[in-house]
C-alpha cells in the first residue's frame, strides 16, 4: 500500500518541514455509491439509515487511508451530499458526479469541479438527456462520442466505468464504433478492477495500446476503480488505486490522466523503492535568510529569474554534506558562492533520511566557515560526519559535469555504481598489494645483506691462503694452543647471540602482562543477550594472566641460574686462558728471534673463526630468497587475478548500462587503460629521454605487466624485440635493477571508460560517436546519462542545460529522469522548460529575489504558492513566465499528450 507519512523530525526548523512539497500519491476511490443507490438498486447491506451508512464508509475512507473518493450515482447527485458532506468533515477530498449511460450502452463516470453545487450538477445530467429518476438507471439521449464533448465543457474528466464487462466500452462497442470512442482524445482514463496482465485476451492488447487498430497517440490512463457499497469494498484492491496529485483538483486529475505513467499507480504495481532522500532545507543569515523549502522525495526543479538563488541552494546543499566539488573552476564557484552569497555566520540546516538498515532521520547544521554538526532525531549531537548518514549523494554545480567528461579517470569512476562486488574485495585487493610491497622490502634486504656477506667474505680466500703459509712456516702446531683458544672464545659469542633472545622473550612477555581484559569488562558487556556467558571469558583472562606472570617470574629465576652457571663457567675457563696466554706470551718472544710474527698469525686465525659462519648464514640466506621470490609469484597470480577480476567486472558493468541506455549511450572498458602510473614511475627511476620508449609503449594495444618485467630481466635485446624500444632506452631500463622491475610488477594501470553517444535524431539510423569527438554539450549529455542510472542517492545538478544540447534533453535526459525519479530524488536548477514540464516534475520551487546576492543587500524568496507540481495554477503560470521556451515547452506538452 502507498501512502504519505509526514517525516518526523527534531522540532528544530518546522518551518521547512510544513512547507508544500508538491505532488504525491492519494489513494483514491472514484466509484462510491451513496446509501440511496442501494436502497434503490435492493444491494443487501446491514446499515439501517443513511447516517450509520455514511459514518461506515468514512470511517472505512480512514483506516484505509483513502485519502480521496468521487461519489458516482445513476444520473442522479442529490442524495450524494450528505455523504459528501460527512467525508469532507473528516478531511477527505470529494468529488461528486454521477454514472452515465450513454445511447450506446457504454458506461461513463463523470466527475466534477469540488465547487460544483447540488443545481450545476443537475443541470448537466439534464444535458445528457434525462430529466426525471424514475428510472433506476436511466440512459441518456446522448451517445459516447457526444458525452464526451459535453465533458471537456463542463470542466469535468469522463472515465470509462469497468471497461471489461458489461457495459463497459470495449464489451458493449465493436468495430469502427469502438475504435473512434476509444482513440477519442477526450477520454483520458477507464476503469478497470485488477492489473492489466489479468483482462480478458483481445482486451488486455487494447489496454496496452499494442492493437494497431486501437492505437492511441497519447496511451490511456488505467484505474483501478469499481463500485464502492459498503466499508468492506473500501479495503478491496479493485475499487481504487493512487493517482498523484500537488493540489487535489480535476485539473489535477486531468494533468495525471494524461501523464498516467508518471502520476498513476494500481495495487499491483511495484511500490516507490526507499531511497535516501534530503528532506527540508532552511538557512538563517546571508543571501537566503529566513528562505525554508520541504523537497520532494521524486523530481524537485528550481526555477527563477538570474540571480535568485538556485546555484545557492545547490552550493549550500554541497556545503551542508560537506561534499567537495570534482576540478578546480567548481572548487573556486563553489568557495565564491560561501564566501560573497552565504557569507559568514550563515547557518544551514539540512534535514535527510537514509533508509538503510532501518530509515533514520537526522539534522545537519553548518554555520559558515564551521565544519558541519549531525544531531539524531532527539536533537543530539552525534559522532558521525554527513558522510556516514548520506553516503552516496551527488552533487554538481555549474558546468562541473563538463569537468568530468573531460577527465577520463573520473569518467571511468562513474562505472562503480553499476558495479555489485564483494564487500571484502577492495580489502583483500589492499592486502595482496601491501603483501607484495612487504615482500619487495623484505627480497630487496635480503639481497642487501647478501651482497654484505659476499663483501666480508670475498677476504675469507686471502686470509685462508696466508694462514696457510703460516702453517707450512711451523706457526700452526707452534701456536696450536692459542689457535684452538680463538675457536673457544668464538663458542661464547655464540652462546651470548643463542641466550639473548630467551632474555628478549621474557622482557616481551612481561610488558604484555596482564592481559588487557577491558573489552569484556561488566561495562563492556552491559545489554548484551548472553553477557552471563561472556562474563566467564573476564575470569578466563585473569586466570590465564595470573598464570603467565607465573611462567614469567620462573623464566627470570631460569635465566638467572643459567647466567650464574655460566658466569662460573667463563671463570673457570678464564683462569685456563690466562696461563695459555702466558705461554702465548713466551711463544711470541721466540717467534721474534725468527722474525716470524705469532700475534699476526692469531688475528688472522680469529677474523677466519669469524668470517667462516657466515658461508652457512649465505647458504641460508639464499634459502630465504628463494621461499621470499616463491611466495611473491604467488601473490603475483593473485594480484594479476584480483586486477583481472576488477576489469570483468567493469566490463560487465558497461554492457549493462549500454543495455540500460540502448539507442542513446555505449561504454567499452579498456584494460589498462591508463598507463600513466607505468610512464611516470619509469621517468622517476630510470630517468633520461624515454619520450621514444613511452610512445611506443603507448602504441601497443595490450600491455602486460607481467611479460614487460620478464622483458626487463632478460635485458636490452628482449625489451627491444617485443617493443621496438630505442637500444638506449631499453639498455637503462633493463640495467634499472630488480627494485624497479618488481615495482611495475605492483603497478595497477587503471581501466578507462571509451564512451559513445547516439547523435542522430530520434528514429533515425544510429551515428556512435566517440567522447572525444563530440561537442562539449554532447560529452555532458553522455555522461548525465550515466549519472541518472543505477543509484539510490540524491542527485543534485546546478543547470545542467547549460552542459547540455537541448535536443538531447528532450529525447536522451528526460525519458531517463522519468524512469528513474520513483527510485531516487532528483533536484535540478533549470531555465530550460523541457525538465520540469517534460520530467513531470513532483515539486517545482519558484525563486525570486530582493536585491543583489553579492552586493549584500538582497535577500531570496519562495512564495508556498510557487511551491507545487505543473497541476497546480500558480506554478504552471510562473513556468510559462520564466522559463525559456516556456510556452514552447508547453506546446510541445501538448501535442505529445493532447492537452
Amino acid at each position: 500500500m502507498i501512502t504519505s507519512v509526514k517525516p518526523q523530525l527534531p522540532n528544530q526548523n518546522l518551518t521547512a518541514l510544513e512547507m508544500p512539497n508538491g505532488a504525491r500519491f492519494y489513494r483514491c476511490a472514484l466509484q462510491v455509491n451513496p446509501f440511496s443507490y442501494l436502497q434503490r438498486h435492493h444491494k443487501p447491506t446491514s446499515y439501517k439509515s443513511e447516517e450509520e451508512y455514511n459514518k461506515a464508509i468514512v470511517a472505512a475512507c480512514i483506516d484505509t487511508n483513502t485519502e480521496v473518493i468521487g461519489i458516482t450515482d445513476h444520473y442522479r447527485v442529490k442524495h450524494s451530499f450528505e455523504l459528501a458532506k460527512a467525508a469532507r468533515d473528516a478531511g477527505i477530498e470529494v468529488f461528486c458526479g454521477f454514472e452515465a449511460v450513454t445511447k450506446d450502452g457504454v458506461h461513463f463516470l463523470c466527475l466534477f469541479d469540488q465547487k460544483m453545487d447540488e443545481q450545476q450538477l443537475e443541470r448537466c445530467i439534464g444535458e445528457c438527456g434525462v430529466t426525471g429518476d424514475d428510472d433506476p438507471s436511466p440512459i441518456a439521449t446522448k451517445y459516447s462520442e457526444d458525452l464526451l464533448e459535453l465533458s471537456k465543457k463542463w470542466g469535468a474528466v469522463c472515465i470509462a466505468a469497468h471497461v471489461a464487462s458489461n457495459g463497459g466500452l470495449l464489451r458493449e462497442l465493436s468495430g469502427k464504433s469502438r475504435i473512434d470512442i476509444w482513440t477519442n482524445t477526450d477520454l483520458l482514463a477507464c476503469a478497470l478492477p485488477g492489473p492489466v496482465a489479468e483482462a480478458p485476451h483481445g482486451i488486455r492488447e487494447i489496454l496496452e495500446n499494442k492493437d494497431p487498430e486501437h492505437k492511441r497517440d497519447r496511451e490511456i490512463a488505467i484505474l483501478n476503480v469499481s463500485d464502492v457499497c459498503g466499508p468492506e469494498n473500501m479495503k478491496m484492491e479493485s475499487t481504487s488505486c493512487f493517482v498523484k496529485m500537488s493540489d487535489v483538483s480535476i485539473e489535477a486529475f486531468r494533468q495525471a490522466f494524461l501523464d498516467p505513467k508518471s502520476r498513476v499507480r494500481l495495487h499491483s504495481d511495484q511500490e516507490p523503492e526507499p531511497h535516501a532522500e534530503l528532506l527540508a532545507m532552511s538557512w538563517e543569515g546571508g543571501f537566503m535568510d529566513g528562505a525554508a523549502l520541504r523537497f520532494n522525495e521524486n523530481l524537485n526543479v528550481l526555477i527563477g529569474g538570474r540571480g535568485t538563488g538556485k546555484s545557492t541552494m545547490i552550493e549550500s546543499i554541497r556545503y551542508a554534506l560537506g561534499r567537495d566539488p570534482v576540478g578546480d573552476d567548481a572548487r573556486k564557484a563553489h568557495e565564491g558562492v560561501i564566501k560573497k552569497v552565504l557569507q559568514p555566520g550563515t547557518k544551514i540546516s539540512l534535514h535527510v533520511q537514509s533508509p538503510k538498515p532501518s530509515q533514520r532521520n537526522y539534522l545537519i547544521e553548518r554555520s559558515v566557515p564551521n565544519p558541519p554538526a549531525v544531531k539524531d532525531e532527539a536533537g543530539a549531537v552525534m559522532e558521525l560526519s554527513p558522510t556516514d548518514v548520506m553516503p552516496s549523494v551527488e552533487i554538481f554545480g555549474q558546468h562541473e559535469i563538463s569537468e568530468i567528461a573531460s577527465n577520463p579517470e573520473k569518467r571511468t569512476l562513474l562505472l562503480e555504481r553499476f558495479m555489485k562486488r564483494d564487500p571484502s574485495f577492495a580489502e583483500r585487493k589492499t592486502q595482496v598489494h601491501l603483501d607484495l610491497e612487504r615482500s619487495r622490502e623484505r627480497i630487496l634486504d635480503a639481497q642487501r645483506d647478501m651482497n654484505r656477506l659476499d663483501e666480508r667474505l670475498s677476504a675469507l680466500p686471502g686470509l685462508e691462503e696466508t694462514q696457510k703459509r703460516f702453517s707450512e712456516a711451523g706457526l700452526e702446531n707452534f701456536l696450536k694452543e692459542k689457535s684452538l683458544l680463538v675457536r673457544e672464545e668464538r663458542l661464547f659469542s655464540i652462546l651470548d647471540e643463542r641466550i639473548e633472545q630467551f632474555f628478549n622473550f621474557r622482557r616481551e612477555l612481561a610488558q604484555d602482562l596482564p592481559i588487557d581484559a577491558v573489552f569484556v569488562s561488566k561495562e563492556a558487556l552491559e545489554d548484551l543477550p548472553n553477557e552471563d556467558i561472556l562474563s566467564e571469558i573476564r575470569v578466563v583472562l585473569g586466570t590465564l594472566s595470573t598464570e603467565l606472570m607465573a611462567v614469567e617470574k620462573e623464566i627470570e629465576k631460569l635465566l638467572k641460574k643459567y647466567q650464574d652457571s655460566i658466569t662460573k663457567i667463563k671463570a673457570r675457563w678464564g683462569e685456563r686462558r690466562t696461563a695459555i696466554d702466558q705461554n702465548y706470551e713466551k711463544l711470541l718472544r721466540e717467534l721474534q728471534k725468527d722474525n716470524l710474527d705469532g700475534e699476526e698469525f692469531i688475528q688472522i686465525r680469529r677474523r677466519i673463526e669469524v668470517l667462516r659462519p657466515l658461508k652457512q648464514n649465505k647458504e641460508n640466506l639464499k634459502r630465504d630468497l628463494e621461499s621470499e621470490f616463491s611466495q611473491r609469484r604467488n601473490l603475483l597470480v593473485e594480484w594479476e587475478e584480483l586486477k583481472a577480476s576488477e576489469y570483468r567486472d567493469k566490463a560487465s558493468a558497461a554492457k549493462k548500462v549500454s543495455k540500460k541506455l540502448q539507442g542513446r549511450v555505449q561504454v567499452k572498458v579498456v584494460m589498462a587503460g591508463n598507463r600513466n602510473p607505468l610512464y611516470s614511475l619509469l621517468r622517476e627511476v630510470v630517468g633520461g629521454n624515454l619520450s621514444a620508449a613511452i610512445e611506443r609503449l603507448s602504441d601497443q594495444e595490450e600491455l602486460s605487466l607481467p611479460v614487460l618485467v620478464q622483458c626487463c630481466r632478460n635485458g636490452r635485446e628482449s625489451l627491444t624485440d617485443r617493443y621496438n624500444l630505442p637500444s638506449g632506452a631499453a639498455d637503462r631500463i633493463s640495467q634499472a635493477g630488480e627494485e624497479l622491475f618488481m615495482q611495475i610488477e605492483e603497478l595497477e594501470l587503471p581501466e578507462t571508460a571509451e564512451i559513445e553517444l547516439n547523435t542522430a535524431p530520434a528514429g533515425e539510423k544510429e551515428i556512435w560517436q566517440s567522447l572525444q569527438t563530440l561537442s562539449a554539450g554532447q560529452k555532458a549529455t553522455a555522461i548525465l546519462l550515466l549519472l541518472l542510472l543505477e543509484s539510490e542517492a540524491p542527485l543534485v545538478v546546478d543547470q545542467p542545460e547549460d552542459d547540455l544540447d537541448n535536443r538531447f534533453i528532450t529525447e536522451g535526459v528526460v525519458p531517463i529522469i522519468r524512469q528513474e525519479k520513483c527510485r531516487r530524488q532528483f533536484v535540478f536548477s533549470t531555465h530550460n522548460a523541457n525538465i520540469p514540464v517534460l520530467g513531470d516534475a513532483e515539486l517545482i520551487l519558484g525563486l525570486a529575489a530582493e536585491g543583489g546576492a553579492v552586493e549584500g543587500d538582497g535577500c531570496a524568496r519562495i512564495s508556498k504558492k510557487h511551491m507545487g507540481s505543473i497541476d497546480c495554477e500558480p506554478v504552471r503560470e510562473l513556468v510559462e513566465e520564466i522559463l525559456e521556451g516556456g510556452k514552447a515547452a508547453f506546446e510541445t506538452r501538448r501535442s505529445k499528450y493532447g492537452f
